[in-house]
């Protein structure tokens, strides 16, 4: 940490500490879902999703940096962030205190940085939204070869 806080608004402990947060109770996926409005019929959207038995802490959080909500499951809570330039500064914001998201936080940053503007970049945003959910333990059971079903479904012609 650096040895003035004074002024800053995130000090480097909140980032370590949301990191590990992240690294134990937390996900960073990317979905794929069908969006008529793009160009190519598909868009990916990059999430953050941390789960507590408590609200508590992600209450806390979600007001300290004003992004995402928490919403309540059956037994536990989330504090979901959706909003991709949310996700993006949060992402950066852990980055260099995270420890077994390091590679995750990698592919997410690289699917928000590519801008979507031929067949080939939608199939390889897609190509890396599979391999980022591959890290995800729920994801393993269920997940489904998005980036074939976008190749597929994208007119060679666009």
């Amino acid at each position: 940490m650096k040895a003035n806080a004074v002024g800053k608004i995130i000090v480097e402990v909140d980032c370590a500490y949301l990191a590990g947060l992240i690294d134990g109770d937390g996900a960073i996926m990317a979905t794929i879902e069908r969006h008529n409005e793009k160009k190519f019929g598909w868009r990916v959207r990059v999430e953050i999703k941390i789960t507590q038995k408590g609200a508590t802490v992600l209450r806390f959080l979600s007001l300290k940096y004003r992004v995402g909500r928490v919403v309540a499951n059956r037994t536990t809570y989330d504090w979901i962030i959706r909003d991709q330039d949310d996700v993006r500064t949060v992402l950066g914001l852990i980055s260099s205190y995270s420890l077994a998201k390091k590679r995750q936080i990698q592919m997410a940053l690289a699917i928000l940085d590519i801008k979507i503007e031929s067949r080939a970049q939608m199939v390889s945003v897609a190509q890396l939204a599979d391999s980022l959910s591959a890290y995800n333990v729920r994801s393993k059971g269920r997940r489904k070869n998005h980036a074939a079903m976008v190749k597929a479904s994208i007119s060679p012609n666009d």
